[in-house]
């Protein structure tokens, strides 16, 4: 399966919407094509779905709903895949930390499978060779040239090949694919749980879309507190039961000793350290593990809707 030829895909039905969707596409001189979709243009809903489900390499779908759940009344993203190891794992986890002479980046996308800067990639495999390279960068800058230069390096290719798409996290788009990330954050954990990725077949996650905040800070924040307190993931497994009882009650937020207040206090108190923070509390509200064998389900965690109005300022 080629991921960044699927994820090229969807990049070109961006960008032959482009003005339909507010975003701007544009040559670097090194000959990397950048989609702008929300650093010097409004971009927007639609920018902001289709940025997600390039960050998935194409293999996952994402949509909105409106104020659906009991928990919290808001819009929400909701995602969904067949091919949760890949589209998430290996595209879709933003852990390619980008900086080249001033410029930083979270870099996600399936670029990351080309470039296997990560040592994730040894445990999940899916490493790739392609013709095309597809990646999406969280900044509020856009890529210099020599940022281009730099990503084509690692991914083995000419910067002609490469296409970097860009958003702001207090921007649409932005915020959008970052709650897009549920399904992505309940695999991760059950990964870093000891628990085999390849036994999950199929995920849906469904996240309140915040506010956009006035600064990438907050909007960072606020992101996060939408998947650690009102996420709910849906994961279908299949393996004994026993080990999906083991490692449920450590799969969810509530998990951790941070677990209760909104992300950006958490954050101060570590003196902006996210490496200090507590891992397990980066993980949804609730997970749901349905077992295609037995047909039986279990379900862990809780929505905490108090801490969501607190941080949305609802």
């Amino acid at each position: 399966m080629k991921l960044n030829q699927n994820a090229a895909r969807v990049c070109q039905e961006v960008i032959g919407a482009a003005d339909r969707l507010r975003v701007a596409v544009y040559r670097d001189p090194s000959g990397c094509r950048v989609i702008d979709c929300g650093v010097n243009v409004p971009g927007g809903l639609e920018a902001g779905r289709l940025l997600s489900e390039v960050c998935m390499a194409g293999l996952g779908q994402v949509g909105f709903i409106a104020d659906t759940s009991e928990s919290w009344r808001m819009p929400g993203v909701t995602v969904r895949t067949d091919h949760p190891v890949a589209a998430c794992l290996a595209s879709q986890f933003a852990g390619w930390h980008i900086a080249v002479e001033g410029h930083f980046a979270l870099g996600s996308g399936p670029m990351r499978a080309m470039a296997a800067k990560e040592s994730l990639f040894e445990v999940i495999g899916h490493w790739q060779t392609d013709q095309t390279a597809v990646g999406v960068l969280e900044t509020r800058q856009l890529p210099s040239t020599e940022v281009c230069r730099y990503v084509a390096r690692q991914c083995r290719l000419d910067p002609e090949q490469l296409i970097l798409l860009v958003a702001p996290a207090a921007s649409q788009a932005g915020t959008i694919q970052m709650v897009a990330r549920s399904v992505e954050m309940a695999v991760r954990r059950l990964l870093e749980l000891g628990f085999d990725p390849d036994r999950v077949e199929s995920g849906f996650g469904a996240a309140p879309l915040p506010p956009v905040a006035a600064s990438d800070l907050a909007a960072m924040g606020r992101a996060h507190d939408a998947i650690l307190y009102g996420t709910e993931v849906t994961l279908w497994v299949r393996g004994d039961e026993k080990s999906l009882g083991a490692v449920g009650p450590h799969l969810t937020s509530s998990a951790s000793k941070e677990h209760g207040q909104p992300f950006a206090g958490i954050f101060r108190q570590h003196n902006g350290d996210l490496y200090s923070i507590d891992p397990s509390l980066f993980a949804p509200a609730v997970v749901a593990l349905f077992n295609l064998d037995t047909g039986r389900s279990f379900r862990f965690g809780r929505v905490l809707r108090e801490v969501l109005q607190e941080s949305f300022t609802l």
